[in-house]
């Protein structure tokens, strides 16, 4: 089972992002601090484990989470200052949205930049290994797969309840056929290039 922090002495704070290969919709990150000893033999990365375990974690965690947050960055926002960017800045609005300050974040993820005055250790491959980490990549899908199926509701032909806004041919599909909506990212190769072939006498 993944331990919720690398030192037990500190307040710990694990950070992750979902939605960055998106081509519609937000980032979405989470904070989460769990308590020391907090463990459970279903945490883990969000991506390994069913809707039905995700939602059973996301209630767990809620419960006896010490703290936690969950941010969200616009299109808008990610055409401006690239996916990369908008990723750091879910993570440090999810972090200053804590209840409690953290004294060292735990970053899911090979590199990180913020504005906050906190400590961090990037983890590869984080949300795997830590506990903390963990939650927060359950709580960040969570609250993102439902924001994408709530507009699904109001944009059904690019199924966002199925592919909550992952480049899959049907979602490709549509914004061939009806193009983007306000909710797709301006700046992302919504479509491939087209193969063009030259005849040559």
């Amino acid at each position: 089972m993944l331990k919720a922090r690398i030192n037990s002495k500190r307040i710990e704070a694990g950070c992750d992002e979902v939605g960055r290969g998106c081509l519609a919709g937000p980032v979405v990150a989470a904070a989460v601090i769990l308590p020391p000893r907090f463990k459970h033999e279903k945490l883990n990365d969000s991506k390994t484990l069913s809707e039905k375990t995700r939602l059973e974690l996301t209630k767990l965690i809620k419960e006896n989470a010490l703290a936690w947050a969950v941010s969200f960055v616009e299109p808008v926002i990610i055409d401006r200052i690239n996916i990369l960017n908008a990723s750091f800045l879910a993570m440090e609005r999810a972090v200053k949205r804590l209840k409690i300050r953290p004294e060292h974040l735990l970053i899911d993820g090979n590199r990180f930049k913020s504005n906050l005055d906190i400590d961090f250790t990037c983890i590869i491959k984080g949300d795997s290994k830590n506990g903390s980490i963990a939650a927060a990549s359950i709580l960040a899908k969570t609250y993102r797969d439902e924001y994408m199926k709530s507009l699904h509701e109001e944009y059904p032909e690019y199924v966002w309840n199925k592919n909550v806004g992952y480049p899959t041919k049907a979602h490709r599909d549509a914004i061939r056929k009806l193009g983007p909506t306000s909710h797709h990212r301006k700046s992302f190769k919504l479509l491939p290039d087209q193969l063009v072939l030259e005849l040559i006498d």
